[in-house]
This record gives C-alpha cells, structure tokens and sequence, in this order.
C-alpha cells in the first residue's frame, strides 16, 4: 500500500495496520496527524517548549512500542490522549523535586446519586478564577487532579469520555473531577 493511500485509513485501520506490520512509515501517518495535540498536551505538563518537544517524542516513542495495547474500545484519539496524560503525570511525578503533598490512592464506591450532575456542573468558581493564577494552581495540585481537569476543562471530554479514557466507573470519576476542582480551587485561594 502506498504511503498516500494510507493517509486516507481511518486511525483504527492505520493502527491495526502498523500493528500487523510494524511498519514506520505508516506510523509516521499517525506522528502527523497527533504529533502537535500531543505536544501541546505535554506542554501543559513541561516547564519549556523544549521539555515539551522531548516529552512528545518519548510520547511516540513509547506509543509505538505499546500500540499493540489498543484494542478498539474507544476512539484511537481518546486512548492517545489518555496515554499522553498518564505517560505526563508519570514523567511529572518521578522528576518533581517539590512534591505537595503525596495522595494516597483511595478506592472511589460511591453510588452515582451521591454526587448530582448539577455539583459536577457548577463551574461557576473555576471560571472567575484568573488565568495567571489558574495555571500557578495547576501546578500545585497533585498532577493526576491536574490531567483530569485538563481533560474536561481544556479536551472539553464529557464524563463519559474521561471514564473511557482512565477505564474507571463513573461514579470514580465524577468523585475525581469534584476532589481535583476542590483542590484547585483551595490552591487557587491561598495564591491570591
């Protein structure tokens, strides 16, 4: 198959593709249709447009070596996505000399009717907040509360997605989206 005609695969075909190939070429398809949202997402997470451009090509790197996990659950996109989050916090964790605080991993049962869609919906304070502050907040926050208000707030990714996307029931993450608003918006507060 020519390079040209490959461009015009679906992502979940260029995926399968590669996967029974192992072909570069065909990988370099993906590199450029996600090669700058995943750059931008690392940019997020990275203190340089350098440190960046290193984080997204580990990204890559990595991607290629474990795209054969893909298994076609969701879009190919929101798994990229998810995989450039988790490879960022854990990037972010292992080399942050100034740790706020260290959370410790609790299971999230709650039943769904314990957190209403209109406490997950009042956004009213995130959206006040100004922006140089904001992303100072950001930074203090424990990265794993950080990627998932990035992925709501910034991705614009519905509950539904994130839950795909972090493979965690619903109730999970309506809990875990509440907690990292919270600690935002304490962070946010003591800043000011």
């Amino acid at each position: 198959m020519k390079t040209t005609d490959a461009t015009k695969l679906s992502d979940e075909e260029l995926v399968q593709r590669i996967v029974q190939k192992n072909d570069t070429h065909l990988f370099a398809i993906l590199y450029d249709r996600y090669g700058r949202v995943v750059y931008n997402k690392c940019y997020g997470f990275s203190k340089s447009k350098e440190e960046a451009q290193d984080l997204a090509h580990d990204v890559f790197v990595q991607l290629f070596v474990k795209i054969r996990m893909f298994k076609g659950k969701s879009k190919f996109s929101t798994w990229l996505y998810s995989f450039t989050y988790n490879f960022c916090v854990n990037y972010v964790q292992r080399n942050s000399a100034k740790k706020q605080e260290k959370n410790t991993v609790v299971k999230d049962e709650i039943r769904d009717e314990d957190i209403n869609d209109d406490q997950l919906d009042d956004d009213t304070s995130l959206f006040t907040m100004k922006s140089d502050l904001l992303a100072k907040a950001l930074e203090i926050i424990d990265p794993a509360d950080k990627m998932i208000l990035l992925m709501k707030y910034q991705d614009d990714m519905s509950v539904k997605d994130i839950q795909e996307a972090l493979d965690i029931g619903q109730s999970a993450t309506k809990m875990r989206l509440k907690r990292a608003k919270e600690k935002v918006i304490k962070a946010y507060n003591e800043l000011t």
